[in-house]
């Protein structure tokens, strides 16, 4: 076996001895040279730079809900007003995620329609697999997305439980019905009662009217707890019914991908199909050529042994 050598000095000579013939002087000449031993950087696409900015959004997010968990969670740690700014800082990272996620879909199907020729027909074929490439990279952000979401929606329900709990040791205050018992169960006592221990006390018109206005209270604030309890109950629905969603947008999300792949792979199955159509196409004039030929050669073989006899 033949052992291989490495040609790259003498490559750095010849390119040295063209600069110079060129008429370049040392400056350049160094950087030329130095470009051997420094390679410069790889100039990255506008599609990658946009996704490593959506990448390091997305780890910001991250990094802001880790840092914000216990603040959030904990009851006593923060006020209400300052767990819903939390909450509304997460929900604007979201936002932009998901419009930078968008922008890189968008200009996916701007590269898709470029790509395409007349009657819709792939012109480049080359330029598939970076299609894929770029439908792999936003599918692996959305997923990213998705699980930062995941997490940020289970301590939203655990806010919202919390609170529920919280509110639920306070029992509904009876409604004020208990006025007929109360009056019947005084005329019984004082029916058992002796004529002359018999001494009423007549309530005033005031205390009338505190009564009434203290009932009324009751029943508002009654009311009141009933609303709240279900409006905290919705919202826990909610949360649970977006994560639901949420997870199957992403079952969607993989859905398309495999349509994607499926459909890629009937392209190449058509354009192998038009091959194999092309190369029948190609035989048959080929053995109706070679069958003409016989059929005339055959018909001139019988004529001229006829005329021979």
């Amino acid at each position: 076996m033949s052992k291989v050598r490495d040609r790259m000095e003498d490559f750095k000579d010849a390119v040295r001895h063209s600069a110079i013939s060129m008429g370049y002087n040392e400056s350049k000449l160094a950087a030329i040279m130095a470009k051997f031993i420094i390679h410069a950087p790889r100039q990255r696409s506008p599609f990658t730079r946009a996704a490593l900015k959506t990448l390091e959004s997305i780890g910001a997010l991250e990094q802001f809900m880790l840092k914000h968990r216990k603040d959030y969670v904990d009851l006593h740690r923060t006020t209400e007003q300052e767990r819903d700014s939390i909450e509304h800082e997460v929900g604007a990272f979201i936002k932009a995620c998901q419009e930078q996620i968008d922008v890189l879909k968008n200009s996916i199907n701007d590269d898709e329609a470029n790509s395409k020729g007349w009657l819709g027909i792939r012109t480049d074929y080359s330029n598939a697999d970076t299609i894929a490439h770029k439908h792999g990279v936003v599918l692996i952000l959305s997923e990213r997305l998705h699980s930062v979401t995941s997490r940020f929606d289970q301590l939203r329900a655990i806010r919202f439980q919390d609170s529920i709990n919280k509110a639920t040791p306070r029992r509904k205050p009876k409604r004020i019905k208990t006025s007929a018992s109360t009056d019947t169960s005084n005329s019984n006592n004082l029916e058992l009662r002796e004529p002359n221990e018999f001494q009423p006390e007549p309530l005033t018109v005031q205390q009338q009217l505190l009564d009434d206005e203290t009932r009324a209270l009751q029943v508002e604030l009654t009311s009141l707890l009933d609303a709240v309890q279900e409006t905290e109950t919705k919202m826990v629905e909610m949360s649970a019914l977006n994560h639901l969603m949420s997870t199957h947008v992403l079952q969607q999300a993989h859905q398309i991908e495999q349509l994607y792949d499926q459909a890629v792979e009937a392209t190449k199955n058509v354009e192998l199909g038009n091959k194999e159509i092309s190369k029948a196409i190609q035989r048959n004039s080929s053995s109706r050529t070679f069958l003409f030929l016989f059929l005339f050669v055959l018909t001139f073989s019988i004529l001229f042994l006829d005329w021979y006899s």
